[in-house]
């Protein structure tokens, strides 16, 4: 009987400590608080990237035409548009379902920040862009699309 207790035991750990060990995607179709835009997070290379794939209000009012990353501090980027831009790049996984070592550029201001990605659920994750720090900055909770 107490081998057989044990043996239970065992194996009910066992299957706790598999299921803990389990890593959860961030891979998909995600959207932020302010549901401006949504973004797709995918693999590229050995890394995880993230793309505009659409926007709320994908014109400019003043023109009519296209938003375009009119904010880049390099002028030869001004004219792309933001819908497909890649903003997210060089994410590597970390531990505990985090990514890190990522950057993250925000059209809206033409900056680019230091950004990790972590999940806090299969449909919720935490994205932090940071300066130096990451005790210092701007985090987000995503909510997962698709």
């Amino acid at each position: 009987m107490q081998k057989t207790l044990l043996l239970l035991v065992a194996l009910v750990l066992g299957i706790a400590g598999v299921a803990s060990a389990q890593t959860l995607s961030p891979l998909g179709i995600w959207t932020n608080a302010e549901k401006k835009a949504t973004f797709e997070i995918y693999k590229c290379g050995d890394k995880l990237c993230g793309k505009i794939v659409t926007l709320t209000v994908p014109n400019d009012p003043a023109t009519g035409k296209p938003k375009t990353d009119s904010q880049n501090p390099d002028a030869k980027l001004r004219s792309r548009p933001r819908l497909g831009m890649v903003f997210m790049e060089g994410f590597k996984y970390d531990d505990d379902n985090k990514w890190d070592d990522g950057k993250i550029y925000d059209p809206e201001t033409g900056k680019t920040y230091s950004c990790y990605m972590k999940m806090e659920n299969a449909n919720t994750m935490e994205v932090k862009g940071y300066i130096g720090f990451s005790l210092i900055g701007k985090s987000q909770t995503w909510t997962r699309v698709k």
